[in-house]
């Protein structure tokens, strides 16, 4: 089976010599009961959340979960089950379950491991994990320091929904009977806060946080503090408006949502269903041709980093839009054989998807910074909240309640809200002008601001 080195504290904190024999013992179960083919995958988690609301604790969680998977193949049947119980008694209870599935379940000829060819070879240190060495009461004294910075920031602010700091670790683990078995640790840690802002008889509220695999590269909690403050604050003196045309930016951290739609509609449940609005546009222009979006799985750190996907094939960096061509689609092994295609390595979903900054050649920019984007724009909607879910990706319709700025002379005027903007995705990928350099690095989806062209935006 392929291994690959773990750090010798990281083997000791999650037994991963335990893990892989069970993993084995899995597989060795599943073939005497007469599976054809095999797989495993597993998860171990432990953390701890701390949230603070006006200085007194709330709530202190610590979690310690785990759980293995097994999915077996008679032939082209397949049946799965789960155990969170890691006992002789219980594995052999698992599989069990899951033969008795794959004996009543109808064959599929798409069924079956991902090819053998395409598990990763070489499993790389992506430096995902980072363990927090935080003391409960180290973990209360963060999020009262982030709630205090936002409490006296401003005196509009006059109450909080409270601050929250959170840290997890967690191992994966993955094999199957082509012989592969992979393994990695992984750690995630986060401060937010949420307040609310008091104006005469008006209320808003805003939040901010930050996350990382590594606390050291989290923003300090009185900067998460202050920032929401900030956020909330600005908010205030909402208004309505008419409705009207004009061009609308996407900040940051929602132009992720764009960009989500787009893997949705290329992602392969979605072609082979013939529910997408991308259906049958491999090798043609959806966006501008100055736009380009890759995956990057092997960023050193990134929160969307991974060696191998949840079927143990190799990830890697390639592109989906090229000069604003479609490159490829998003697919397991499963959507690949219903395509007639190979698996690109996305079990589970994309690693690391980034659209690169960048402007339309007609435009004369002296930058890809928010404000030279609210310039470009110089009259329209800058959109710093999305609500609802009206989106059809069978048809590219898209309409969702908003909220944010009126932009006139490319300066912010007034906050807005109780607004929806509207239009067709496929519009508005061809109508994307500008992507900034503002990246949000928070997520798996790594974006700037999106200035689109022209969308309805309704109002009253």
């Amino acid at each position: 089976m392929k291994k690959n080195p773990v750090p010798e504290d990281v083997a000791r904190q999650f037994d991963v010599e335990g893990l892989r024999k069970l993993v084995s013992g899995l597989l060795d179960e599943a073939r005497r009961c007469g599976a054809t083919a095999a797989e495993v995958g597993g998860n171990l988690a432990s953390g701890l959340s701390v949230t603070v609301r006006k200085g007194e604790v709330e709530t202190i969680e610590h979690n310690r979960d785990k759980g293995m998977g097994v999915t077996v193949y008679f032939g082209q049947r397949k049946g799965s089950a789960s155990t969170t119980e890691f006992s002789t008694e219980a594995v052999k209870e698992t599989v069990k379950s899951a033969c008795e599935i794959a004996r009543y379940t109808a064959e599929d000829p798409c069924h079956g491991l991902a090819p053998a060819e395409s598990m990763a070879r070489e499993i790389p240190d992506l430096d995902l994990y980072h363990p927090w060495d935080l003391a409960v009461e180290d973990a209360i004294e963060l999020a009262r320091r982030c709630e205090r910075a936002a409490l006296t920031s401003d005196p509009r602010i006059r109450n909080s929904e409270g601050a929250s700091v959170n840290s997890h670790a967690g191992f994966h683990i993955y094999g199957n009977s082509h012989g592969f078995l992979g393994a990695y640790p992984t750690t995630r840690h986060s401060v937010s806060c949420s307040v609310i802002a008091t104006q005469g008889e008006e209320m808003q509220r805003d939040f901010w946080y930050t996350t990382a695999r590594d606390a050291n590269r989290l923003e300090s909690e009185e900067a998460v503090g202050r920032r929401a403050a900030e956020r909330a604050v600005r908010r205030l003196g909402a208004r309505r408006l008419s409705t009207t045309q004009v061009p609308v930016l996407f900040s940051a951290e929602v132009a992720g949502t764009l960009l989500s739609h787009f893997v949705g509609a290329v992602r392969g449940s979605a072609l082979y269903r013939k529910s997408s609005f991308l259906l049958d546009r491999l090798g043609e222009p959806i966006f501008p041709e100055f736009v380009r979006i890759y995956e990057q799985p092997h960023l050193k750190g990134a929160l969307g980093s991974a060696p191998f996907d949840q079927e143990g094939v190799a990830t890697r960096q390639r592109d989906l839009v090229r000069e604003g061509i479609l490159q490829g689609y998003v697919l397991d092994s499963y959507s690949a054989c219903k395509l007639g295609m190979q698996t690109t390595g996305n079990a589970g979903g994309v690693h690391n998807l980034t659209i690169a900054p960048g402007a339309s050649p007609s435009l004369v920019t002296e930058s890809l910074e928010r404000d030279s984007l609210l310039r470009q724009m110089d009259r329209g909607l800058l959109v710093t909240e999305l609500m609802g879910h009206g989106v059809r990706l069978i048809s590219g319709d898209y309409s969702r309640g908003a909220a944010g700025f009126w932009v006139e002379g490319g300066e912010i005027q007034y906050p807005v809200e109780g607004i929806t903007v509207a239009g067709n995705l496929r519009d508005m990928f061809r109508n994307l002008v500008m992507v900034g350099s503002d990246v949000d690095l928070r997520g798996n989806l790594r974006t700037g601001s999106w200035l689109v062209e022209q969308m309805t935006v309704a109002g009253e």
